[in-house]
């Protein structure tokens, strides 16, 4: 035990199964789970849609939701779930040194002036002409800044007064994973004493879907669980609107202000396994014997997107440990790309802090697990590319 120890005092979630640490933990323990699916908006396309929020209730000014894209009200909203629950927020000196890491995408295009250049190019040949006269008659300047990834993390300062260093990933799991991993990085070293750290997607956006169909990744037909697209027509990923925010601080930080601890946050592992020339399960497999795991029967987080060969590729690889009963959470909250590893990270703080494990989202995929859960594995295998893990244990 150390004094910098990384210790999760808040959590903050959003996903179609509601917000909050309480309604996530009813939804996912509940025998009758079920997930909440849209399969009318997007077809032959499924999304987990978001639930009907309250934006006010953590971004007081109209002004500032007006100024912010659904994704960006999202996280700004969900990381203030955060810091209520870590009794940060509206702690003046205990936010202006608070550091935050965010992971996020590019923002949302405007679909409407898209649709427009687009219907216009089948009358015009000056396409070059036409894009200027678009880009100065259509958009508004403010629009390209409303597109940087940073913004998330610019608003969540500007709403919450967050004002200590700043650092933002890209590129889909692989920056939830780098997040969690430099924020805990920073604690360990003593850089930091308490830091923001999450990330959100918002999926129901046309541009959002487009990006996994270009490769190929989507699942088309009627929802399966995530363990059971393998064959099914598309990719195999369904996606979700969701965030999650978590407070991470040392040990000493969080006792100082005598704060509940949900978990310590143990070894973040990553990886970028080229996979094109290497075996995956066995890439993912190197990463386990990296973790640290704990002998005897294991729960595992896992944020399986569904994709095809790296779901196959993370199912060998845990079953390879038969100690481990993994959970694909993306069954019931859809694949949140971003969002994904922070949200596997807080329902495992969720297990250990109230000492029960989730029963099988997939009863036909996923083992039994009993008992209390002392230590559990989250885990996030990138639908294209990068893998990541963390072991979650009990504080004392």
């Amino acid at each position: 035990m150390s004094a910098h120890d990384v210790v999760i005092t808040g959590i903050g979630l959003v996903s179609s199964l509601g917000e909050g640490t309480d309604a996530h933990w009813h939804k996912l323990t509940a025998a009758d789970a079920a997930p909440t699916v849209d399969a009318t908006r997007y077809p032959p396309y499924t999304v987990h849609p978001l639930p009907e929020i309250d934006w006010s209730l953590q971004i007081a000014k109209r002004g500032d939701q007006r100024q912010m894209e659904t994704w960006q009200r999202l996280g700004t909203y969900t990381a203030g779930l955060a810091l209520d629950d870590a009794g940060i927020k509206g702690d003046e000196g205990l936010c202006a040194t608070m550091d935050m890491v965010v992971a996020a995408g590019g923002g949302e295009r405007d679909g409407t002036v898209d649709d427009a250049i687009l219907a216009a190019s089948e009358t015009r040949n000056d396409r070059e002409v036409l894009l200027n006269e678009k880009l100065t008659t259509e958009l508004r300047p403010t629009l390209f800044l409303a597109q940087l990834s940073n913004l998330l993390a610019g608003n969540i300062s500007i709403v919450h007064k967050v004002t200590g260093s700043s650092r933002t990933f890209m590129g889909e799991e692989g920056a939830g994973v780098s997040a969690v991993e430099t924020a805990a990085a920073r604690i360990r070293s003593g850089q930091s004493t308490h830091m923001l750290v999450g990330g959100a997607f918002q999926t129901e956006h046309p541009d959002m879907l487009l990006g996994y169909e270009l490769g190929g990744y989507l699942h088309r037909g009627p929802w399966k669980p995530v363990w059971q697209r393998d064959g099914a027509e598309g990719g195999g990923v369904v996606s979700g609107s969701g965030a999650a925010f978590l407070v991470l601080e040392s040990r000493e930080h969080a006792k100082a202000r005598g704060r509940h601890i949900y978990a310590q946050l143990g070894p973040v592992i990553s990886g970028r396994a080229r996979r094109s020339k290497e075996d995956l399960a066995t890439a993912i497999g190197g990463l386990l014997d990296k973790t640290s795991l704990p002998d005897g029967p294991l729960l595992a987080l896992s944020g399986a997107s569904g994709a095809h060969a790296a779901t196959a590729a993370e199912g060998s690889a845990l079953a390879q440990y038969g100690n481990i009963a993994a959970r694909g959470f993306a069954t019931l909250t859809g694949h949140m790309k971003e969002a994904q590893f922070p949200f596997a990270v807080a329902l495992a703080a969720l297990a250990v802090d109230r000492k029960a494990g989730y029963p099988a989202f997939d009863a036909q995929a996923e083992k039994r697990y009993e008992g209390i859960p002392h230590s559990v594995l989250a885990t996030a295998v990138g639908y294209h590319y990068f893998e990541g893990m963390a072991l979650v244990s009990a504080s004392d």
